[in-house]
């Protein structure tokens, strides 16, 4: 079985963090430092990286059975997702029909004062609890099935492994083909990182990696341990380039191990090499939560693409660590959980289809302003 070269690296990890924490405290701040441990932090961090290890494992043990086309459990999902979804359409057509009928007899008129319509366009004098609950309920079991599903299918329809079997290509294993899958994945990465920012669906998973308000070494394991849930540009694609999956792992390690030494405040520049190599200095900007450096700089060994696809932003100003709205929680469940907690709860309260579609795969700045 092959190593992950992930797990080879933790002990250079734990040994950077300590080294960096010496550092810190050879060079205290005035006042608080957002670089500086705190305990409670660093702890929700490293049980995040740890359940990011386990996460694979127990995914692939529990999506199995709900695959399309090869799950046991597959159509009783695929028959509860439809089920709910048509139930809910059944309670908007009700909710629709009981609040056009505010005029009829029995019934406040529409120059009344009273209960208006909430954002949505729901009128909530005229709509019985009951059924918005049960409206809402049946739509999140069918947006939830729907998404359990269709992201098995997708991890299993892409994986590295089955496409390197359909592809006539072969790089074998020297330096181009390390070559073609270190940099493939890096260009691959960026572009999933940058819509990991901007839908919904995806940012629950990576949001995790921004909840912390500090940031140092410790922040760099602070990884998502729900990206079995999300689709996005598949890494197979490097095997129908001919790159053997077992390469393209080695591409994917090297790419997280690059990543750890960047969540630093201890390295200020890197000089010339910040032109074209990600850097603590580009990597802090993008943990901001400043208003200029929402959405930039989302490269991982290269800052090259994101110069040229239009999302770079220097290190102008202090940066705010965190997030716009922050959690106030050291709990990973609730790290893990909050953004799909907020997904459910949007989807409950939407009245139309095309709400509850863009509250999952919209911009989280979209849900927020819809919500308003």
């Amino acid at each position: 079985m092959k190593v992950d070269l992930t797990v080879l690296a933790i002990p250079a990890f734990v040994g950077a963090m300590a080294a960096e924490y010496a550092w810190q405290k050879r060079n205290p701040a005035i006042g608080e430092r957002a670089g500086d441990y705190e305990f409670a932090d660093t702890m929700a961090s490293l049980s995040m990286g740890v359940g990011s290890l386990l996460a694979p494992y127990i995914s692939a043990t529990v999506l199995s059975p709900l695959t399309p086309r090869t799950g046991r459990c597959a159509k009783a999902v695929m028959g509860l997702s439809l089920g709910a979804a048509a139930v809910a359409t059944a309670g908007d057509v009700l909710r629709r029909h009981r609040g056009s009928g505010l005029g009829e007899a029995g019934s406040l008129s529409s120059s009344s004062s009273g209960p208006g319509p909430d954002a949505d366009g729901d009128t909530g004098a005229a709509v019985p609890p009951a059924l918005r609950r049960i409206t809402g309920g049946s739509a999140v079991t069918a947006v939830a099935s729907t998404v359990v599903m269709v992201s098995a299918l997708w991890s299993a329809q892409t994986a590295s492994s089955r496409l390197f079997r359909t592809s006539p290509l072969d790089l074998g294993s020297g330096p181009l083909a390390y070559a073609v899958g270190i940099l493939g994945w890096d260009l691959i990465y960026y572009c999933n990182h940058r819509l990991a920012h901007e839908s919904r669906w995806l940012w629950a998973m990576h949001v995790v990696h921004h909840s912390s308000e500090r940031y140092n070494l410790s922040t760099a394991l602070r990884q998502p341990v729900a990206e079995a849930l999300t689709i996005y540009v598949p890494y197979g694609l490097l095997s129908l380039l001919g790159v053997r999956p077992a390469i393209v792992m080695d591409a994917r390690a090297i790419n997280l191990i690059y990543q750890f030494w960047v969540h630093t405040e201890a390295v200020r520049s890197i000089g010339p090499l910040e032109k074209v190599l990600n850097s603590p200095s580009h990597h802090r900007v993008h943990h901001g939560s400043n208003r200029r450096y929402l959405d930039r700089n989302h490269g991982s060994i290269l800052i090259i693409w994101d110069r040229l696809f239009g999302t770079y932003e220097p290190e102008r100003e202090d940066v705010v660590y965190g997030l716009t709205t922050n959690i106030d929680t050291f709990n990973p469940l609730r790290i893990a959980t909050h953004e799909w907690v907020a997904i459910g709860r949007d989807i409950f309260r939407a009245q139309t289809w095309r709400d509850r579609t863009g509250y999952l795969v919209r911009g989280p700045g979209w849900a927020g302003a819809r919500r308003a």
